[in-house]
């Protein structure tokens, strides 16, 4: 059995006051005046009956960028049905957020995955952003300016049953396109959104390998969600390529986080068999604490330094790593593809062969090298790119892509 996910906030005071600077230094725009979100009514929920996207359960919630500051939106936490990536039906957890500005009829959504949280509980976007703790608030914030709705998926297994499938690609696509379903199942007079709402798909780092994933899958998934275009970047399009990168480096963490969230999908590897004392100490630490404190503690750690074997020298470990690559098939919508020439912690050459794969297959990219910056400000200097990118495929402009 995995230790139990400690429900309570594990960050000290000061990484806390970490996030929130974080934070400031996305937000561009002055906020707007509040209101409270209204109720939904009562028994105005569909029947369900198991299938993705259906809602289990809405209640009110709030959105805040910042600690107490003031939006002119509703929010609900939503709680609705999706798939595993075993294929198995699950529960996920999200939050969707609309603009209160007297819009009539149907809007643009949003399905937005955000990047690394952490592994525990509290580190659920659906648990930050009623707080204004949440890294990607201000982020958010920009596509709730130009009066779209947003939805954000908490991924599988963070704010619910079971542990967080971190970078478990498939289980990720699913959250992110069931997000949007759920979202749209709101009933029309609380969320103006509904199943002809034009829908784009956003993600960056790990919520790039998930809205990918979620533009792989729509055709198949999810063929009836009218998706626009999918806006992603810095993916980290294969997972084992990724292994020598961060192994024994500061990005360690990370590595060591993602192996217990394929450890959580799937079953069968049977991660604490292969660990040390040491090993199982710090993945039982990361499970319970949040991406700052737990990449700060994984980094600088090697794999032969915490195991008693090498779990990725074996065949099972490795196929259900190469479960997770994308460029297998490509989207049957536009994608906006993007990464950083000196990303430190997603190599430039994983985007790059993405654009390569989804290409050769068809598939209608445009592509953006970001020439200056990191993987971090990567989805800080590209947002405005990516919000007006998306505002033409709204507006049914016609793009050629850049292959």
């Amino acid at each position: 059995m995995h230790p139990r996910k400690n429900p309570r906030p594990l960050l000290p005071r000061a990484l806390a006051q970490a996030l929130i600077a974080l934070a400031v230094t996305v937000a561009a725009l002055p906020a707007t005046a509040a209101t409270a979100a209204g109720p939904v009514p009562a028994g105005s929920l569909e029947a369900t009956a198991g299938k993705p996207g259906d809602l289990l359960d809405v209640t009110e919630s709030a959105f805040h960028p910042l600690p107490g500051q003031p939006t002119l939106t509703k929010a609900w936490k939503v709680s609705y049905r999706s798939t595993s990536a075993l294929g198995e039906p699950n529960t996920v957890t999200g939050t969707v957020i609309v603009p209160q500005d007297g819009r009539k009829g149907p809007r643009p959504l949003i399905t937005y995955a955000v990047g690394t949280v952490g592994l525990a509980d509290s580190c659920a976007p659906s648990a930050n952003l009623p707080k204004g703790t949440a890294m990607e608030a201000n982020l958010i914030q920009q596509y709730i300016w130009r009066g779209w709705a947003v939805v954000v998926t908490d991924y599988e297994g963070l704010g619910t049953a079971g542990e967080h499938t971190y970078v478990a690609g498939r289980s990720a696509g699913h959250a992110v396109l069931d997000a949007a379903r759920a979202a749209q199942r709101i009933p029309a007079a609380a969320s103006g959104l509904s199943a002809e709402s034009p829908v784009g798909i956003v993600g960056y780092s790990q919520g790039g390998q998930a809205s990918s994933w979620a533009a792989e899958l729509k055709k198949s998934y999810a063929p009836e969600l009218n998706v626009k275009g999918t806006a992603t970047g810095g993916v980290p399009a294969h997972l084992e390529k990724l292994v020598p990168v961060h192994d024994g480096s500061y990005g360690s963490g990370l590595l060591f986080m993602a192996a217990a969230g394929q450890d959580a999908a799937y079953p069968e590897l049977k991660l604490d068999g292969y660990l040390n004392p040491k090993g199982k100490e710090l993945i039982s630490f990361l499970r319970n604490n949040c991406v700052i404190l737990g990449s700060t503690v994984g980094s600088f750690k090697k794999i032969s330094d915490l195991t008693t074997s090498d779990p990725l020298a074996t065949p099972q470990w490795r196929k259900r790593l190469d479960e997770s690559d994308l460029g297998t098939r490509a989207p049957d919508h536009p994608v906006y593809l993007y990464h950083a020439l000196g990303d430190e912690l997603i190599p430039y050459s994983l985007g790059k062969g993405l654009r390569s794969d989804w290409c050769a297959k068809g598939g209608t990219v445009d592509w953006r090298t970001i020439v200056l910056g990191e993987h971090v400000s990567g989805v800080i200097t590209e947002a405005f790119n990516v919000q007006n990118w998306l505002a033409a495929r709204f507006a049914d402009k016609r793009t050629n892509g850049n292959c």
